[in-house]
C-alpha cells in the first residue's frame, strides 16, 4: 500500500515539473547563429496564454456577428440591404394581392351583369337594399337635386354637365327620360328597366365614374357598363352607339350613348338599364325617376 502511495507522489512530482519546468524559446539567425529574441516559458504558461487568446477570440467573433455590419460578409448571414429588399417586396406582393382580389371581384360582377346569372337563393332584402345615407332617394329629392335636374333640362342635350358634381351624399341623375315598359322583378330576373324613349335620345352616366365595359354582345347589342364609388355598377343596354370606350373617365350627366337599337312595332325605341351594388342587383325606381 505504501509503494503505491510513493508511486502516485512520484507520478504528481514528475507531472508538476514538467508544468512548471522552465523552458527557453530562443530566435537565432540562421546565417551568424545570432540570439535574436529568446523568451522563457512553461508549459503552465503556454496553456493559459493559448486559453485566454481562445476565449479572447470568441469574445471577438461573437461581437462581430452579433453587433457589426461585418457579418453580412459571413457566409449564412443576410444583409442588410437585402432584408430591408425583401420586406418592401413582401409590401408590395401583399398590395398586388389585394388589388387582384379587388379586380377579380369586379370582373365577377361585371360577368354576372353580363350574363344575368345570379343565384336567386343569394339575394335578400338585406344584399340588395342600399344604405340610406349614401344615396339619396328619388322618391324625396333635395333642393339641391332639383335645382340640378333643372338645370339639366335647360342644357343641350349634349352638355357635359360641368356643373353636375355631387357632395356628401350620392346623387343619381336619370339616365333618360321616357315611359317605363318593364320594371325591376328580381323572381323572374328582369334586373333591368326597359324605357321607351324617341330615336337618338341621348343616354347620360348616372353619376360620375370609369368606364369598365363598352362592347357589342350577341344579346343586349351594345352594352356600357360605368362603375361608381361605394360599390356601385349602371348598366346601359340595348344602345345604338358607344360614344365611350372602357377605361374612360366620366362625369355626371355626361352623354355616353344614343338610343335606337331596340325597336319594337309596339314599344318603339327601348333602353335597358341596370343598378348594380356589390355584385347584386337593385331596382333602379327606388333611386331614380325615368317619368
Amino acid at each position: 500500500m505504501s509503494e503505491k502511495k510513493k508511486q502516485r507522489r512520484l507520478r504528481r512530482r514528475q507531472l508538476k515539473k514538467k508544468f512548471f519546468t522552465q523552458n527557453r524559446l530562443v530566435v537565432v539567425n540562421e546565417e551568424t547563429l545570432e540570439e535574436v529574441f529568446s523568451l522563457r516559458l512553461t508549459l503552465i504558461n503556454v496553456f493559459v496564454v493559448a486559453t485566454l487568446g481562445a476565449v479572447l477570440i470568441i469574445f471577438v467573433t461573437t461581437y462581430i456577428i452579433a453587433f457589426t455590419p461585418l457579418r453580412e460578409y459571413i457566409p449564412g448571414y443576410a444583409s442588410t440591404e437585402l432584408k430591408r429588399n425583401a420586406t418592401q417586396l413582401a409590401i408590395k406582393s401583399d398590395s398586388l394581392t389585394t388589388v387582384l382580389r379587388n379586380n377579380e371581384a369586379y370582373l365577377t360582377s361585371v360577368k354576372e351583369v353580363l350574363t344575368g346569372n345570379v343565384d336567386f337563393a343569394q339575394l335578400d332584402k338585406d344584399s340588395i337594399t342600399p344604405e340610406p345615407q349614401q344615396i339619396t332617394a328619388a322618391s324625396g329629392p333635395s333642393e339641391r337635386e332639383i335645382e340640378l335636374r333643372n338645370e339639366v333640362e335647360r342644357e343641350d342635350k349634349y352638355n357635359l354637365f360641368e356643373q353636375a358634381k355631387t357632395s356628401g351624399a350620392l346623387v343619381f341623375f336619370p339616365p333618360l327620360k321616357g315611359i317605363v315598359l318593364k320594371k325591376f322583378n328580381i323572381t323572374r330576373k328582369q334586373f333591368a328597366v326597359e324605357v321607351a324613349v324617341p330615336k337618338n335620345t341621348p343616354v347620360k352616366a348616372v353619376s360620375a365614374g370609369n368606364v369598365i365595359f363598352a362592347d357589342w354582345t350577341p344579346t343586349n347589342g351594345n352594352v356600357l357598363i360605368l362603375r361608381h364609388g361605394n360599390g356601385f355598377l349602371s348598366v346601359y343596354k340595348q344602345v345604338a352607339t358607344l360614344n365611350k370606350r372602357q377605361g374612360d373617365p366620366v362625369k355626371s350627366g355626361e352623354v355616353i350613348a344614343l338610343a335606337g337599337t331596340a325597336y319594337s312595332e309596339s314599344t318603339g325605341i327601348s333602353v335597358a338599364f341596370e343598378l348594380w351594388k356589390d355584385g347584386y342587383p337593385v331596382d333602379p325606381l327606388h333611386f331614380i325617376s325615368f317619368d
